[in-house]
Formats: structure tokens, sequence, C-alpha cells
């Protein structure tokens, strides 16, 4: 019956995607098309898991990990502020605020151009396996360690992605401001800060997700009895894989309106450029 009701789901939920796609392109139907998929994919998730009797511990059904974020409210909350806001969020905007800062300092001198990106990309490549313990030795088992890896994640991708965009206007562009007789600040700020806003926010949607990761990922390395990578590692020891789902999730959600909002503010500010129309 479980595999019936899941063949079945696929099917209504493969027909529905197929009929919007037919129909005329709008804000319905582009939300429409993932929540629909999204729903599909969890009914087949709880059908496959009941009708072949998959073990809890393997993969739990999805009605077992929402029952338990339903139980286990309070823990996800403190683990969402440990790990999210004071982790995450914290380490994010002191990179990404750092990057912005040192790409106007890179942009102004051409020998720190040279000196520096070399570098950023050489540390932009370590693993965070490395990094992280170092860091967490350094600035404590608190939430302060998770931030500083957050910062030295999100700071040379932010770092590129500026200099980059301060650099793309065209020798046109950079005459005529010229002959206005505007100078060097005015012409950042006129004329090649808003020509490097689609880099700037392309840098801030990387940093997004590098940030999470990287604040969850620190947490293995040595935290106080909350947070997410905490709660995950030591529930994984424990077999409670329900309650390691649940943390997935809430990550998976907070990751995902931490990226939609930063798209948003993107969509706003750069919505001349072609990238964002239609």
């Amino acid at each position: 019956m479980w595999i019936l009701l899941g063949l079945l789901a696929w099917i209504i939920g493969s027909a529905l995607n197929v009929w919007l796609a037919r129909m005329p392109r709008s804000t319905a139907t582009t939300l429409a098309v993932p929540v629909i998929f999204g729903l599909t994919i969890i009914v087949v998730w709880e059908a496959a898991v009941r009708g072949f009797g998959i073990s809890p511990v393997l993969l739990p059904a999805p009605s077992v990990i929402a029952a338990r974020m339903a139980t286990s409210g309070a823990v996800l909350w403190e683990d969402f502020v440990q790990t999210v806001v004071k982790g995450a969020l914290t380490g994010y905007v002191m990179g990404c605020a750092a990057a912005f800062g040192t790409a106007i300092v890179v942009d102004r001198f051409d020998f720190l151009r040279r000196g520096l990106l070399p570098v950023g990309n050489f540390v932009a490549a370590l693993p965070i396996i490395g990094t992280a313990p170092i860091l967490v030795m350094w600035f404590g088992f608190d939430w302060q360690s998770k931030a500083a890896v957050v910062v030295v994640m999100v700071f040379f991708p932010m770092l590129v992605n500026t200099v980059e965009g301060l650099r793309d206007t065209s020798s046109m562009q950079r005459d005529l401001m010229r002959t206005y007789a505007a100078g060097y600040w005015t012409t950042l700020l006129k004329l090649r800060l808003p020509a490097a806003m689609p880099f700037i926010f392309n840098g801030l949607k990387i940093a997004t997700t590098l940030a999470l990761i990287g604040a969850i990922v620190a947490e293995f390395f040595g935290s106080p009895i909350r947070g997410m990578g905490f709660r995950i590692s030591t529930s994984v020891g424990l077999l409670q894989l329900d309650l390691v789902w649940a943390e997935i999730v809430v990550a998976a959600i907070a990751g995902s309106a931490f990226y939609g909002g930063v798209a948003l503010l993107e969509k706003a500010v750069t919505f001349w450029h072609p990238s964002q129309r239609g």
C-alpha cells in the first residue's frame, strides 16, 4: 500500500509540474513548482521508508522527524541561536565587511592586488578541517571561535569578487568621469561601486552557504553543550537519528532563508542589471 501511495504521489507531482510548465510564467507558478516537487519527495520518502521497512537508524521517516521537531523545539531554538545567530551571522558580517574594506584598499594600491590575491586564493583552498581546530584553540570553545572560522571562510571569496567587480568598468566610462573632473573617490562612489554590485552580491551569496557550513563544522572540534554541530555529533553517537535530521532540516531552512534574503536584496539594489530582468 505504501509503495503504491509513493508511486501515485510521484505520478501526480510530475503531472502537475508538467502542467505548470506549460502555463504562462508568473510568481505563483515559479513558487508552485519547487513546492510541489518538495512535497512529492516528502511523500515518496515517507512511503519508501514505511513500505520497505527501513530502520529509523538508517533513515527516519519525515513524520518521525516532524514529531521530533515538535517535541524538541526548545533544543532546536537554542542550537539555532548558538550556531546561526552567534556563530554564522556574526562571522558573516565581520568577514564580509572586512573583505569589502580590504578590497577598497587593494583596488587603490595595485601592488597589494598583485601580492594579496594569490595569498587569498591559497588560504581559500585550505580545508576547514585543518583550520577549524587551530581557531578553536585560539579563540576558545564558545561561539567566538566559530565566528572566527566563518570570517576566514567568507573573507577571501568576498574579497576576490569585490576586487573583480571594482575593475569591471570600461576605459570609456572612466575617461568620461575624468572629463567631468571627477576624482578617485567620486568615480568610486558614482561609477565603480554601482558597477561592482553584481559581483559584490555574488560574493555575499557564496558567503551565506560558507558561513553556515563553517559554523556547523567548527562545532565538531569543540563546543559548549549546545549548537547544531555539537548536537549532530552527539546525537549520532546516541543513535538519535531523528534529532540529527531535525537539526539538518533547521539548518537547511535557515540557509535557504539566508540566501533568499540576500538574493531579494540583490534584486532590489541591482534591478538595472540584465540578470535581474525577465
